[in-house]
């Protein structure tokens, strides 16, 4: 359980690291609840280019708006999500093209009628063919294709990465949505500078170009993913020791196990313990025997159920679709709690049997 957890916290690290490096995401309004923001007006490439202009120490700004849509090729359809992106979009979100290009300057800037398409996208209209150069219809949009993105799978929330369509930001102003609003705002901070304090500056930003006195509450948010991958390790990590615990159960139900046959093994060579105690053997001698048939007993079965559990946790790995981490620490750990039952659960029998009375133990049948 310990092992799985450790792989679900390992899965969850490096999908927020595919999101981009140092990345800090801005959005019009403030979240109010689960899935919930307050009204906002919506940024524009202004505000993307002032963020890029008068903050230090950001590598990247990439706008981007989105809008779900139908998309048709031939006689198949698919319900996806078409993105206008600016060309910063790619080195922002660590997103490589699988096969085919980026969008060039010249496609940016004027707004041309091109695509690329995620791997679910191209999978549920194109199936095995090969889509570039094609032409899909969004809405009243057709578009060719020109790229197919890297598959990125399912993100920690569950949701398709790879379920969207990439176009030039002013295509999709222009011939999708019919505005100019900007609804995300990505930030790329450049290796080895503070998040939090490109963060604040990014607020002071906005606060004036937005006209918001200081008594009133900002009208846009900003995201630092540190502190959301911060919050899901966390979650995971906390997952992993509840699951360790719920495990430790089984200690106690295998360590009263263990203590009933030590018992049941006493109760079974109570004469032979008569004739050791008879012949001279001391109360430590017999004491030791047992208590060392009960760590013996527990550090095998241990040792058995690590290789199952490993070999178990190689399987379910796969089947979960979650890294497979070896934790040498836990495993050791595992081991000698197995020891450490032997010898709290095989104390009380080895006690029990080094305390009889001799001619007692010789007259039991």
């Amino acid at each position: 359980m310990v092992t799985l957890g450790g792989g679900a916290t390992v899965q969850v690290s490096e999908q927020i690291a595919s999101l981009g490096s140092n990345l800090l995401m801005i959005t019009p309004g403030q979240r109010i609840g689960m899935g919930q923001r307050s009204a906002a007006v919506a940024f524009d490439v202004d505000d993307a280019e002032a963020i890029a202009r008068d903050i230090g120490s950001i590598s990247a700004v990439a706008p981007s708006s989105s809008q779900g849509v139908t998309v048709v090729f031939g006689n198949k359809n698919w319900s996806t999500k078409v993105t206008g992106i600016d060309g910063q979009y790619f080195k922002v979100r660590n997103w490589t093209i699988e096969s085919g290009r980026e969008f060039v300057s010249s496609e940016l800037r004027a707004g041309k009628a091109v695509c690329i398409l995620g791997a679910t996208v191209r999978k549920e209209l194109f199936g095995g063919q090969d889509p570039l150069g094609s032409n899909i219809r969004m809405e009243k949009v057709s578009c060719q294709v020109i790229g197919i993105l890297e598959a990125k799978g399912q993100s920690t929330m569950g949701t398709d990465r790879d379920d969207l369509i990439l176009i030039p930001l002013r295509t999709f102003q222009r011939r999708i949505a019919g505005n100019q609003d900007i609804g995300l705002i990505q930030v790329s901070v450049q290796d080895g500078v503070s998040t939090d304090k490109v963060k604040q500056d990014i607020e002071q930003l906005m606060r004036v170009r937005r006209h918001i006195s200081p008594s009133e509450d900002d009208s846009f948010s900003v995201r630092d993913m540190k502190e959301i991958a911060k919050m899901l390790t966390g979650t995971t990590q906390v997952l992993t020791a509840l699951l360790g615990a719920v495990a430790a159960v089984s200690l106690l139900v295998g360590g009263i196990g263990i203590m009933n046959i030590m018992l049941v093994s006493v109760t079974e060579r109570t004469r032979e313990i008569g004739v050791r105690l008879a012949i001279g053997a001391l109360t430590r001698e017999v004491l030791m025997q047992f208590l060392v048939e009960a760590i013996v007993l527990s550090s095998f079965g241990g040792l058995f159920g690590i290789v199952l559990a490993l070999t178990a946790s190689v399987g379910l790995a796969r089947v979960l679709q979650v890294p497979f981490v070896f934790n040498s620490g836990i495993v050791v750990i595992a081991f000698f709690f197995s020891a450490a039952v032997g010898v709290i659960f095989g104390y009380f029998p080895a006690r029990q049997a080094a305390r009889m009375d001799p001619i007692e133990a010789l007259r039991h049948e």
